[in-house]
């Protein structure tokens, strides 16, 4: 049994998962490894975003094709490789690679459904 913050007893099972909680152990055992002296977090991620934004922004469709296949690929290639669990949203790589599968018959449905004569 491990005591909570609030003084109370949590059983393993109680014990909290996720992506934010992993992330803020490992943050707790930088901080406590350099002294108390916690480092500035770094929103690394942030700048990720923008970046992948503006990119879809100024090609379109083919930047949203382009991240999607990529994306697929590598989780196609974790998933061969035995990964089940992904840190991503919706966890299980089955789903993740139907999400990114459907990305990518959208964005080239986008790009090709203009030059269909119709």
């Amino acid at each position: 049994m491990a005591v909570t913050a609030d003084g109370g007893t949590a059983s393993p099972g109680d014990r909290p998962t996720g992506v934010a909680y992993e992330q803020a152990r490992a943050a707790e055992s930088a901080q406590a490894s350099d002294g108390g002296q916690g480092r500035p977090y770094d929103p690394l991620k942030l700048c990720v975003y923008a970046t992948v934004a503006l990119l879809a922004w100024l090609f379109g469709a083919w930047a949203v094709l382009g991240f999607a296949a990529l994306g697929f690929a590598g989780y196609w290639r974790a998933r061969r490789a035995g990964l089940t669990r992904s840190k991503c949203y919706l966890r299980d790589t089955r789903l993740v690679l139907a999400y990114l599968g459907l990305i990518t018959l959208v964005a080239a449905a986008a790009l090709v459904l203009p030059h269909v004569p119709g």
